[in-house]
C-alpha cells in the first residue's frame, strides 16, 4: 500500500478528480465529505476510495475524523485541503453568518486539518500539504469578499507553514484554479458561459477537474521535494500572478 493521502471535499468536483488521480498514482486515498451521504457513498462504490464524514470547520470533528482515517489506513502523509463553500453576495448586504461560514470552512479548516497531522509529519521527516485556493484569492471578485478573503488567506497560510516544514521534509503548496468545468460551473447558463466567462480565458475554454488533479499528483510526489511555499496558477491565462 502506498502513502496515505487524505482529500477534504474529496467526493465531488475537483476533489473527486484529485481522489481518483491519487489512487491511480498508487496512494492509499481517503476522502472526506460534509453532507451529501448519497453521493459520497456512490463515489466510494464507484472508486473504492473510503469516505468519511465530518465538518472541516469544526476542529474537534477534524481531529476525530483524522484519527479514524489513520486508524483504518495509517498515518496521513499527504493532505489535500480542497473542501470549501461559497455564500456570495454584495458586501453591503452580506450577513455576519455568511462571512463567518466561509472564513471558517475555507480558511479555518486549514488549521483544523493541518494541526492534527503536522507533528506526525515532522516526526517522520516527510509530508505533503496542498491547499486548493482560487483565482479569486489572487485577484479578488465582486460579490465574493468573504470567499476572496478566505482564499487569499490560504495563500498566506501556505507560505508561512512552508517555511516551518521545509527542514523537516514537509512541503506546503497552493493551487489556484480558475474556472473549472465542475457540476457547479456547468450549471451556469450556457449563454453566460459563452459571453461573459470563457472570453476572459485566453485558452478559450473552461479547465477540467482532472487538470487540477494532475497538478496535485505532481506536488505531492517525491520529485517535487524542492517546491514549497509556491502558488501554482491553473487558470488558462486568465490571471497572471
Amino acid at each position: 500500500m502506498g502513502r496515505v493521502a487524505l482529500v477534504t471535499g474529496g467526493t465531488r468536483g475537483i476533489g473527486a478528480a484529485i481522489s481518483k488521480a491519487l489512487k491511480a498514482a498508487g496512494y492509499a486515498v481517503a476522502a472526506s465529505y460534509a453532507g451529501n451521504t448519497e453521493k459520497a457513498n456512490a463515489f466510494a462504490e464507484e472508486t473504492g476510495v473510503p469516505v468519511f464524514q465530518w465538518d472541516v470547520a469544526d476542529p474537534q470533528a477534524c481531529a476525530a475524523g483524522i484519527a479514524e482515517v489513520e486508524g483504518k489506513l495509517g498515518p496521513v502523509e499527504i493532505l489535500v485541503n480542497n473542501a470549501g463553500i461559497t455564500r456570495d453576495g454584495m458586501f453591503h448586504k452580506m450577513s455576519h453568518d455568511n462571512w463567518k461560514a466561509v472564513i471558517d470552512t475555507n480558511l479555518g479548516s486549514l488549521f483544523n486539518m493541518c494541526r492534527p497531522v503536522w507533528e506526525g509529519m515532522r516526526e517522520r521527516g516527510f509530508g505533503r500539504i496542498v491547499n486548493i485556493s482560487s483565482i479569486n484569492g489572487q485577484k479578488g471578485q465582486m460579490g465574493q469578499v468573504n470567499y476572496s478573503a478566505a482564499k487569499a488567506g490560504e495563500i498566506g497560510f501556505t507560505k508561512a507553514l512552508a517555511q516551518e516544514g521545509a527542514r523537516k521534509g514537509i512541503t506546503v503548496n497552493a493551487i489556484c484554479p480558475g474556472y473549472i468545468g465542475t457540476e457547479m460551473v456547468r450549471a451556469v447558463p450556457q449563454d453566460v458561459l459563452d459571453k461573459q466567462i470563457i472570453p476572459q480565458i485566453p485558452v478559450g475554454r473552461l479547465g477540467e477537474p482532472e487538470e487540477i488533479a494532475r497538478c496535485v499528483v505532481f506536488l505531492v510526489s517525491d520529485e517535487a521535494g524542492f517546491i514549497t511555499g509556491s502558488t501554482l496558477s491553473a487558470n488558462g491565462g486568465q490571471y497572471l500572478a
